[in-house]
């Protein structure tokens, strides 16, 4: 009979029972701190306004008339307890809602898959929702989160669970005299409980893309007690101090890590593990490192040139730039800008560098100084050339000379019987008068 009580026992929850009893109770309910009731209460803010995985409920919200739609309401919540290693413990609350709400169930702020089969999730029809773990063990210590969702909005409870390991004289003899422990303020119940508080990351940062040269920083923030000692390994390996590694912790608990100058050798994943006297925990990124972009002031390798052109011709002003990052152009006339869009003018360039201005046809107006200039982040360079525009000179062309249509003068002479030829030796000028039938050309003055 009495065995059979101690088994009832064993098997109820009991609120303050005494711990120290001749058997000892599998589980608990117990009166959490201020310490972990503020924790909880940070991660179900944060839950409740955080993306989630798909539910595995297979409820599905249908439509609802207007009016008809309430939000979740927790009708029964989660409760703490403390549960000694090895015995089953199952989390249990009541929601209400319309349409029916989906349930999430989450360990430290991470959603619990149905797949897990450490865990046992259930719904009843009434709304009971349960979370079982058929034996428990220390990596089961831990807040646990319930949130319920439809669209009308979102609701989120939680309960604390300490695991105990169970003593070595109980499992030799539980026949024990009975002893009891000597009554501990409440005050000091609760520090004894915060000692053993294992570390919890309330912000961790996800991969993070850096530029080669600047200053990264990784912060984040972790809770636990006693306070966790954080360290952090790039691919396996410590990150410890140095010139460009440096670990901060500010006033309001936040852990950074900076790095400056970054470099290309600090690509990788970054861990940082959290440790106290109760355990560990860790997060992991990826850091993308971009390579320095190298800056080069624009230079010419090829200058404009001193040109002319004749008016109504078409005329190019070219040259040849290079710059990192690729420079910027622009054109001057006289020290005036030319905008693009100017009359007979367009501005030209290619990925080589080569820089060109057309006019298109050329015209007195267009002659003067051209300027280009030449700017990017490292610097500005300038040239300066002379165009001139000449008029056109139409060459004459001389007139052709006329020769009569009936010989000469002195032919007409000669078919009257005058030999004009006779009264000038032959031997003087054989070649001027060899043929009196030659055509002869004339200056109409005679």
């Amino acid at each position: 009979m009495r065995a059979e009580k101690l088994r009832r026992r064993n098997s109820i929850r009991l609120l303050g029972a005494p711990w120290g009893s001749a058997v000892p109770l599998s589980l608990q309910e117990y009166r959490i701190s201020s310490f972990e009731q503020r924790l909880m209460n940070e991660i179900e803010f944060r839950l409740e306004r955080t993306p989630v995985d798909e539910s595995d409920d297979e409820v599905q919200h249908e439509e609802i008339p207007t009016g008809k739609y309430i939000a979740p309401i927790f009708d029964k919540r989660l409760k703490h307890f403390r549960v000694m290693e090895g015995f089953p413990i199952t989390f249990t609350c009541k929601i209400v809602g319309i349409p029916i709400p989906k349930v999430y169930w989450f360990k430290d702020g991470k959603q619990i898959s149905k797949k897990n089969t450490h865990f046992k999730m259930n719904r009843e029809e009434d709304g009971t929702c349960s979370l079982h773990i058929e034996a428990a063990t220390n990596d089961d210590d831990g807040n646990y989160t319930i949130m319920a969702a439809n669209p009308q909005g979102r609701i989120s409870c939680s309960g604390h669970l300490m695991v105990q390991s169970v003593p070595f004289r109980g499992r030799i003899s539980t026949t024990q005299p009975h002893r009891t422990r000597p009554r501990v303020p409440e005050g000091d119940k609760e520090a004894v409980q915060e000692r053993f508080f294992r570390p919890y990351f309330l912000q961790a940062p996800g991969d993070m893309v850096a530029h080669e040269g600047r200053l990264c920083r990784l912060d984040c923030k972790v809770s636990g007690l006693p306070t966790p000692e954080l360290t952090w390994l790039l691919n396996g390996k410590a990150v410890l101090p140095d010139g460009r590694h440096k670990m901060l912790v500010r006033e309001t608990g936040v852990h950074s890590l900076l790095i400056d100058p970054l470099s290309q050798s600090d690509a990788g994943t970054y861990t940082c593990l959290a440790t106290n006297k109760t355990g560990q925990n860790s997060f992991s990124l990826e850091l993308t490192v971009v390579a320095k972009e190298v800056k080069r002031a624009p230079m010419f390798l090829e200058k404009l040139q001193n040109c002319g052109v004749p008016e109504g011709y078409p005329v190019r002003l070219e040259c040849r730039v290079v710059g990192m990052p690729p420079p910027i152009f622009y054109w001057k006339k006289d020290n005036e800008t030319i905008p693009s869009n100017r009359e007979r003018m367009s501005m030209h360039q290619d990925t080589t560098g080569y820089v060109c201005l057309l006019i298109q046809p050329a015209k007195k107006a267009d002659a003067g100084w051209y300027t280009l200039s030449a700017k990017n982040e490292a610097g500005i360079v300038s040239c300066t050339a002379r165009l001139d525009i000449y008029a056109q000179w139409h060459r004459q062309i001389p007139q052709a000379l006329k020769l009569r249509p009936g010989g000469s003068r002195y032919s007409n002479l000669s078919s009257q019987g005058l030999d004009i030829f006779s009264a000038f030796p032959a031997a003087e000028s054989p070649v001027l008068f060899s043929s009196p039938s030659q055509k002869l050309v004339e200056s109409e003055e005679l």
